[in-house]
């Protein structure tokens, strides 16, 4: 059997900006006011196709003040008007103080995230209090995503058995190969069965022209946007599509969109052992320094050894919870993996990690379940469902044999304590339609300029693929931020902030290769 990295693209499918604490529970606090006027004139633009002028020339009809809703009509496939339609919700926040210079459209990450939610419920996660008063920020939820026309798979007892059963075979045997694809079978046609015939267009290129049908109809002649994490390569495609629309872009925490899913999956297994190790230093000190006990002591490498040997034993001995589920090896990871998103999140890691050595699993479910969107046995939205629907379609499965063992090897060399739970069967080998993505560097000769953010600790999307895709762009800007966790605008920095509120505020181009401190 073709073995493939199991977490294609794993890390990016939620966006974790901050404290475990805060996210998505900060709601804008802004005065009531009324709506303001009528919208401006659908941009439809002379290149868009009679066939498709009437999406571009709807009115959209605004429910709400101060947070307002709507939903619009789309065509299900953008190279065929007579395949359909779908719906898209958004929301808008619109801009709090004078002199509004457009819309903002957002976008969290994913694939799969809410871009809905982000705004509704966090706005001020999303954008700073600046350009709050200069834009309507608009969120949206992707085609396939949450309120949109939405992928449909499982329902909580069949996501419960997807992300948290137990295998009943040991580790890498041809057994629990066989065991995975059966699950991942069973996942993919449940999608396909319940989807209602939308899996072949859930891309990110039919997403990206989605978000163009946002920009005409919402009156901008140009695109405005902020895209996070996975949003970086929907931005990149938007670009590359529409390179004359480009407006004021911004991609934090970029995806390169030339690099192979196979690498993908290496990188970000390399990259969160990393971040781990940097976690583990962190840990230690903190006891060394009469802070919060850690529960590993020595050296990094001693500390690491010692958790390779907790994963283990929870993966020979799971540990029961009392909602009847067991924490296995996978499900620990997922756990440590939502940690790492931030230095903030590193508390709650020392205290699961420490809890777990204890037998008490209660904190690594918190973690594993926030990752999920698992709520009290629901599941909050489809994250995960349309996460594997976009990637299964975006990256084309075309590595030999040979490729496939030497990522495998490179994982083991670079990230031995990751390597065992990253490893193994995926859902796109058993997805049930080829993939019509391309991985290819993306130019978008002749677009406005478009600043590229990259955390130098970035565990998810690493730094390297920032520097890749700022290089490839015919116009990119790259601004580094010399931190941890995952990505850098809105709170990490001063001097990453001022330079992108200053480029969407003013039009001033941030200086390519601007290196800010923490």
């Amino acid at each position: 059997m073709t073995r493939r990295i199991r977490r294609l693209l794993a890390a990016a499918a939620i966006l974790i900006t901050g404290s475990l604490a805060l996210s998505g529970c900060l709601y804008a606090q802004i005065p009531p006011r009324d709506v303001r006027g009528p919208d401006p004139t659908p941009q439809v633009g002379e290149d868009i196709g009679p066939e498709f002028r009437q999406y571009y020339e709807q009115r959209i009809e605004w429910t709400g003040s101060d947070i307002q809703h709507a939903t619009i009509t789309a065509p299900l496939d953008w190279n065929d008007a007579k395949a359909g339609e779908i719906e898209l919700a958004i929301v808008r926040q619109p801009a709090t103080g004078g002199d509004r210079l457009g819309s903002l459209l957002v976008n969290p990450g994913g694939p799969g995230a809410s871009g809905y939610d982000f705004i509704e419920q966090s706005v001020d996660f999303a954008v700073s209090e600046r350009l709050q008063e200069r834009y309507d920020v608009v969120g949206f939820d992707p085609r396939g995503v949450g309120r949109s026309t939405a992928v449909t798979c499982l329902d909580a007892a069949g996501m419960d058995r997807f992300l948290y059963a137990i295998p009943q075979h040991e580790r890498g045997t041809p057994e629990w190969e066989e065991e995975l694809t059966a699950e991942n079978q069973g996942f993919a046609d449940a999608c396909e069965e319940n989807s209602g015939g939308i899996l072949p267009f859930i891309t990110t290129d039919q997403a990206a022209r989605d978000m163009d049908l946002l920009r005409g109809v919402l009156g901008d002649e140009k695109l405005t946007y902020l895209g996070y994490s996975y949003g970086t390569f929907l931005g990149a495609t938007y670009a590359k599509l529409f390179p004359q629309r480009v407006g004021r872009l911004v991609l934090d925490g970029a995806i390169d969109p030339s690099v192979s899913g196979t690498d993908v999956g290496v990188t970000q297994g390399v990259g969160f052992e990393r971040a781990l190790r940097t976690y583990m230093q962190s840990c230690l000190d903190g006891a060394g320094q009469g802070q919060a006990s850690c529960p590993f002591a020595g050296t990094v490498d001693q500390a690491m050894g010692d958790l390779a040997a907790l994963l283990a034993s929870v993966d020979r001995s799971p540990l029961p919870a009392p909602d009847g589920r067991e924490l296995g090896a996978d499900v620990l990871m997922t756990s440590i993996v939502a940690a790492l998103y931030a230095p903030d999140n590193w508390p709650y890691l020392t205290q699961a990690l420490t809890e777990t050595l204890q037998g008490d699993p209660t904190t690594a479910f918190v973690l594993a379940d926030f990752y999920n969107g698992r709520e009290e046995g629901e599941y909050a939205d489809n994250s995960t469902e349309a996460f594997q629907a976009y990637n299964c379609m975006d990256y084309p499965i075309d590595d030999s044999q040979e490729a496939q063992d030497a990522a495998a090897a490179l994982l083991q060399r670079e990230a031995p304590t990751v390597a065992p739970y990253w490893d193994g069967p995926g859902v796109c080998e058993v997805w049930p339609l080829e993939p019509t993505g391309v991985r290819e560097k993306i130019a978008a000769s002749g677009a406005a300029p478009i600043v590229v953010v990259g955390t130098t600790g970035d565990p998810a999307t690493p730094y390297d693929w920032a520097v890749s895709l700022a290089g490839q762009l015919s116009s990119g800007v790259l601004v580094t931020f010399e931190g941890e966790g995952h990505t850098a605008y809105n709170g990490q920095s001063a001097c990453v902030d001022d330079a992108v509120d200053a480029y969407f505020v003013d039009g001033t181009v941030p200086q390519d290769g601007l290196r800010c401190a923490p």
